[in-house]
């Protein structure tokens, strides 16, 4: 018997000491929780001959539609390759957690879902990503400090809290050079017989000293009601979809009135930049942002209002923050957006104002209140006078709206 151990313990010494050696890896489970109560004051429920229908609306959501941070989990990964080389990975699911249905349309991993190699040179990420107008200026915006989903430009129009995704991108993002460093991204469009069909481009570069922080992106998108707006599963896939929002009926609310009517345009464009700045506790940014629905009345979505030419919409915030103490902030910041109306009609301009506060229990557990008040005047994209409409919630029936968030946020 001890004859046969040696002769086994022999045999398994040979094949482990043949087998290569492999470099290290890791895979990381991670996750944010992010949930709370809502109050909104006015919110359509349809309408009638009079017009809109509205009313106040007390509600749970998560924090994809009116907190600081949307629910999720996610596995990432990096392996050592050597030389300097690695192979990473991220695959993020977003999800709600009032009633565990899947985010972002019904995605299984709608946040996030890459793969790629990185070196001292870079990173180079395949899958659908955050484009670089997110990567660079996201962060200067109040919307991803303390005030969340609630504050973001009217209706999230300029993107920068990532209302939406890039499917099918191959991504580069360069080391940090001295504080700066670029980001580049191309989606193919895989139209046969079309090379620029539904594709994507953006390209953004980001530099940091000190106090300083400064960011600019600028995003192309072809055929956007499908390549842009249409990324999710429940998208749809018929030149009369549009995935740009609705025009509501009788018992259903509307949405994104700012520019769900801009669905037939043959190309979106977004240029952002901005700036913050720290003194001591306090931290000032500012924002701008242009984006342009160009080629109004292709073939690309409805265009129930018979729009040509191009509609404008210029966008500018100015926050502040300070740190009142290691685990305590709050903030204030004024959001102006005006848009200019295809074809010389008439044009909308919505005023925003909010404030929040966040404090820390603990690293992983905190809770915020925001507030956010909108007011809205002109004539929309649907060619009504212009509705209230903060970024997550439904519409007002009126030109004017508050929301009141109360929430907890828990990381794992």
């Amino acid at each position: 018997m001890k004859t046969k151990l040696a002769a086994t313990a022999a045999v398994l010494g040979t094949i482990v000491g043949s087998t290569p050696a492999f470099a290290q890896s890791s895979v990381t489970l991670y996750g944010i929780i992010d949930t709370g109560l809502n109050f909104a004051s006015n919110v359509q429920t349809g309408r009638n001959g009079a017009g809109l229908k509205g009313s106040n609306q007390y509600s749970f959501q998560d924090g994809a539609t009116g907190g600081i941070r949307g629910s999720r989990w996610g596995l990432k990964g990096v392996e050592d390759l050597g030389g300097g080389l690695k192979a990473v990975f991220v695959l993020e699911n977003g999800f709600g957690i009032g009633n565990g249905t899947l985010a972002q349309g019904g995605a299984e991993f709608g946040r996030q879902a890459y793969v790629g190699l990185q070196s001292g040179y870079g990173t180079v990420t395949l899958g659908r990503q955050y484009d670089p107008v997110v990567d660079t200026v996201q962060l200067l915006t109040s919307g991803a400090i303390w005030a969340g989903y609630l504050g973001g430009h009217a209706d999230d129009i300029d993107n920068t809290l990532n209302t939406h995704r890039i499917n099918n991108s191959i991504k580069y993002t360069s080391a940090d050079y001295a504080g700066f460093h670029v980001v580049g991204l191309y989606s193919f469009g895989g139209v046969a017989g079309s090379v620029g069909a539904n594709q994507v481009w953006s390209l953004g570069a980001a530099y940091h000293t000190g106090p300083i922080v400064l960011g600019a992106g600028y995003l192309n998108a072809r055929n956007p009601n499908f390549s842009f707006y249409g990324t999710n599963p429940s998208a749809g896939t018929a030149d009369t979809s549009n995935n740009l929002g609705s025009v509501g009926t009788a018992t259903a609310a509307q949405s994104n009135p700012i520019y769900a009517g801009y669905a037939s345009a043959s190309t979106t464009q977004i240029a952002s930049a901005g700036g913050s700045y720290v003194i001591g506790n306090a931290t000032l940014g500012l924002v701008y942002s242009n984006v342009q629905f160009r080629g109004l009345g292709s073939s690309t979505g409805p265009n129930p209002f018979g729009y040509s030419g191009t509609a404008k919409f210029d966008n500018a915030e100015a926050n502040f923050r300070y740190q009142i103490t290691p685990s305590w902030l709050a903030g204030v910041a004024y959001v102006y957006t005006h848009g200019t109306g295809a074809d010389g009609r008439p044009s909308a301009t919505y005023h925003q104002a909010q404030t929040g506060t966040d404090y820390f229990l603990s690293k992983r557990t905190d809770v915020y209140a925001i507030v956010v008040y909108q007011h809205a005047s002109g004539t929309d994209s649907l060619g009504q006078p212009a509705v209230a409409s903060i970024t997550g919630q439904t519409p007002s029936a009126n030109n004017h709206q508050v929301a009141v968030r109360l929430g907890i946020t828990h990381r794992f």
